[in-house]
């Protein structure tokens, strides 16, 4: 067996490079980006007003009380418009263009307007403290051709927002893998299929196509019965169709569990076989040609659901061009004593608490068929092999699965 550390090592030097696509913005959210997007102008592109109010030159402002005859009104979306006079000004709107020939806004709170012989006289209560109040300069946050956004980027909102801000109806990001979930054995039905006694609704499945979802890939099911000739051709037909291949059961050492052997015939390499730890020891991972990944998982709801976001979901994600997350630590809310020689990953209920510690409260349930004590739980602690007890406050990696 190896370690945890072994295995994620061994993943990560058997990264899969996915190809590039074009989708259009809409549809790009969740993608990583393949490109740099830089700024087609000035950020903002004009002299920006920030605040309702009146604009003026504040060269020209006289006195403790200063007044300004208001010419005009500048609107959001208009034109630029030129002072007429330089000890005048214009009433203008947030997100409007400042009108050429003031330098200066005062918000509409600071100010008393009043009609005088037919003019509009705006008396400022309040003096600003310099030249260019409440006015965002042209290529004051970034400059035309600036690099906004770098290949590599996961698009979220934010993202996807400074991308449509400069035109880029449409962004080349890595088109997502082809993937296959396949699950083994024969007692399992899917949820709509009436149930023997001996028999259960597969759900593993599902989970990791829902988990999978969260990273914008979408997956194929597939069942396999518990015959190596029925396993190893079922499998030459999934991976002539997908190059990623999630398997949920048959890696143990039971009587009918036949994926190592039917995988070893279609000459896919097989690169560890279980991993000294608990859950998930019988996990297997292997490629072919660097054509096929096949992770392996146990079959155990807890053990598969583990194994899926300790080790796919990274490897997913610098696969598809993310960089390498940092470790994400939690502090034990209360001792663990767990005996075994085997890293040990027990579920947890992770949170912040009112005093800033992130702290992780063990959930047991009871072993790794549990799958419902998952939903008390948001994630895993990842303790070492080398100790038996874990003292509340010490702090280890977190693996979180919402």
């Amino acid at each position: 067996m190896i370690s945890s550390q072994e295995a994620t090592q061994i993943i990560n030097n058997h990264l899969c490079s996915f190809p590039t696509e074009t989708v259009n913005l809409a549809e790009a959210q969740g993608k990583i980006l393949q490109e740099t997007i830089q700024a087609d102008r000035d950020f903002p592109p004009f002299h920006r007003v920030t605040m309702d109010g009146i604009a003026y030159d504040f060269n020209q402002l006289q006195g403790d009380n200063p007044t300004v005859v208001i010419e005009g009104m500048q609107l959001a979306g208009e034109p630029q418009k030129i002072l007429s006079q330089p000890n005048q000004g214009f009433e203008v709107m947030t997100g409007s263009v400042l009108p050429q020939g003031t330098n200066t806004v005062t918000p509409y709170e600071d100010i008393d307007i009043q009609k005088e012989s037919g003019e509009t006289i705006a008396t400022l209560k309040k003096l600003p403290s310099e030249k260019g109040k409440n006015v965002h300069p042209q290529g004051y946050d970034r400059s035309q051709n600036d690099g906004l956004i770098s290949a590599g980027t996961y698009l979220g909102a934010t993202q996807i927002a400074v991308a449509a801000s400069v035109g880029r109806a449409k962004v080349q990001v890595t088109q997502s893998p082809n993937v296959a979930i396949v699950s083994t054995g024969d007692e399992l039905v899917d949820v709509d299929q009436q149930l023997e006694p001996y028999q259960i609704r597969q759900s593993n499945n599902y989970a990791l196509r829902a988990a999978l979802a969260n990273h914008q890939v979408s997956a194929s099911f597939y069942h396999l019965s518990d015959s190596l000739e029925k396993t190893t051709a079922g499998m030459a037909e999934i991976m002539e169709k997908h190059s990623v291949i999630i398997l949920s059961g048959g890696v143990s050492r039971g009587k009918r569990d036949y994926v190592p052997d039917a995988l070893k015939a279609l000459g896919v390499k097989k690169l560890f076989h279980r991993v000294k730890q608990r859950p998930g020891k019988p996990f297997w991972f292997g490629m072919k040609d660097n054509q096929n990944a096949v992770f392996a998982l146990p079959g155990n709801p807890v053990s598969t659901f583990m194994c899926f976001h300790r080790y796919f979901v990274p490897w997913l994600e610098q696969s598809l061009g993310l960089p390498e997350k940092p470790i994400r630590w939690a502090m034990l809310s209360n001792h663990i004593k767990f005996e075994p020689e085997l890293i040990y990953f027990p579920t947890v209920l992770a949170q912040t608490n009112n005093d800033g510690q992130f702290l992780a409260e063990p959930i047991e349930g009871h072993g790794s068929g549990d799958f419902a004590n998952l939903l008390r739980c948001n994630g895993f602690l990842e303790l070492p092999a080398d100790r038996s007890h874990f003292r509340q406050g010490e702090v280890f990696p977190f693996i979180p699965f919402t």
